[in-house]
């Protein structure tokens, strides 16, 4: 398993994450299973949010219920949870207090007394910056927290809360999948006319995060689009799925792990979450950890998910 150095974290993590999002109805043997697959694949990085599962919390709780982690366990493994979303609103919500009670509310559903990566999840246009700050700081002086990032923020949005926050903001997790992926193409096509890949509408945040050394977690590895349905074996994708079965036959992988190394071959070094409950789908995913597209393969597959590649 190839791995990223996240900055501030001693610990290099896994360019594989799972994302636990979907376990909320699912029995403990089938989390306990998925879990031990992931671990035996080299992942010991998962990802939560408060909004996770049927409520609040609650895939959080499962996760814990099901796992019953021991002390030493759990110190070799990585949670990274997110706050900001009011569920019953729906609205997002970035002030102090909430921040902090939805850390106290995700320590008790995890059974922990730490989170290893607090994100705040989507932008909160009402967001008040020394509110982060505050929280940040408390948060971090208690244990509760150790390190914190963003999620789906722009280069401008991390800029104004970096004004007030003293904490290394260590990862961004974006939307980005071989056919969903405006934040890779719009630079591949850059200053072409009458093109909509051309337009930058997030401000260059791929080239953002490299330069402040903010990790990028790409979330959705598999979407088509936002909540689309997959590309992998979509007739609507046909010159794709012929490339990466061309591709998984010369690395003897399965055809998921080559979608998978189309974002891990990106020199910015990302995270891929996966989002899946099937086990042997997250053993397949990660065989894409390292493999070493070339660079014509690698533009052969944008090409074929229908970017233009002048």
């Amino acid at each position: 398993m190839k791995t990223v150095n996240l900055t501030g974290i001693e610990n290099a993590a896994p360019n594989i994450v799972l994302g636990v999002m979907r376990i909320y109805e699912k029995t403990d043997t089938e989390i306990q299973e998925l879990y031990a697959t992931t671990r035996e694949a080299g992942i010991n990085f998962f990802d939560h949010a408060a909004v996770y599962g049927g409520v609040m919390h609650g895939c959080e709780a499962r996760f814990a219920e099901a796992l019953q982690l021991s002390v030493a366990e759990r110190e070799q493994i990585t949670i990274q949870t997110k706050a900001g979303i009011v569920r019953e609103g729906p609205y997002f919500d970035f002030s102090y207090e909430e921040i902090t009670q939805s850390v106290d509310r995700s320590l008790k559903a995890l059974q922990t007394d730490y989170i290893d990566i607090l994100l705040l999840h989507r932008p909160d246009a009402l967001v008040e910056p020394e509110d982060v700050a505050r929280a940040f700081d408390e948060l971090q002086a208690s244990g509760k927290v150790r390190h914190f990032g963003v999620s789906n923020h722009t280069p401008g949005q991390i800029n104004l809360l970096k004004k007030y926050v003293q904490q290394p903001l260590v990862a961004n997790q974006l939307q980005l999948s071989i056919t969903h992926a405006p934040i890779i193409a719009q630079g591949i096509a850059t200053n072409m006319a009458g093109l909509d890949q051309s337009i930058v509408l997030d401000g260059g945040i791929v080239d953002y995060c490299r330069l402040n050394d903010i990790t990028i977690q790409a979330w959705s590895p598999m979407q088509a689009g936002f909540f689309t349905g997959t590309f992998l074996g979509n007739p609507e994708y046909a010159a794709l799925n012929k490339v990466i079965e061309t591709l998984a036959t010369k690395y003897d992988v399965p055809s998921v792990a080559i979608a998978i190394a189309w974002i891990t071959r990106h020199p910015a070094n990302m995270q891929v979450v996966l989002g899946t409950t099937n086990p042997q789908r997250v053993a397949d995913s990660a065989k894409g950890s390292d493999i070493p597209l070339t660079r014509s393969e690698w533009y052969e597959l944008t090409r074929a998910a229908g970017y233009m590649v002048p």
